[in-house]
């Protein structure tokens, strides 16, 4: 699990971008409730998001949908995440597995919200502000 005041770094940011996401496969069915198809969409999340360098920190895959908490650098967008995941999972799963039909495995659309840090200690940290900042001398 993630430490809930972990930061991360990039070259030149440091940030802390974490989602809920939700899907479910195409027509709501239950194509999802054998334990063998769980466990290698499992494998395969974790693959994908080590291969990205993305943080899986929780997930449930039920019969008809899919959560997920994952943390996404801010160079990559949502959508483009959500992109990756569900057309890799979709055709390496098909192929893993051959009893899924052609075409779409998972619905066009999905659910998102953000899981920042808590609100209480954002609100203290910009009313107090004014107590942080350190007076620069004039130049003119």
């Amino acid at each position: 699990m993630v430490s809930s005041r972990r930061l991360y770094q990039l070259e030149h940011s440091t940030y802390r971008c974490f989602y809920h996401v939700v899907w479910t496969p195409r027509y709501r069915n239950k194509a999802l409730q054998d334990k063998y198809t769980k466990a290698e969409l499992k494998r395969i999340f974790l693959a994908i998001c080590k291969w990205k360098s993305w943080e899986m920190s929780a997930w449930h895959i039920g019969d008809d949908h899919i959560h997920l908490y994952i943390g996404i650098p801010p160079k990559y967008s949502v959508a483009y995440a959500l992109a990756v995941l569900k057309s890799k999972s979709s055709a390496w799963l098909k192929k893993k597995t051959k009893r899924f039909p052609k075409g779409a495995l998972w619905a066009r659309g999905y659910f998102v919200s953000t899981v920042g840090i808590d609100e209480a200690i954002v609100k203290r940290y910009v009313q107090n502000q004014e107590h942080h900042q350190i007076e620069l001398p004039k130049l003119f």
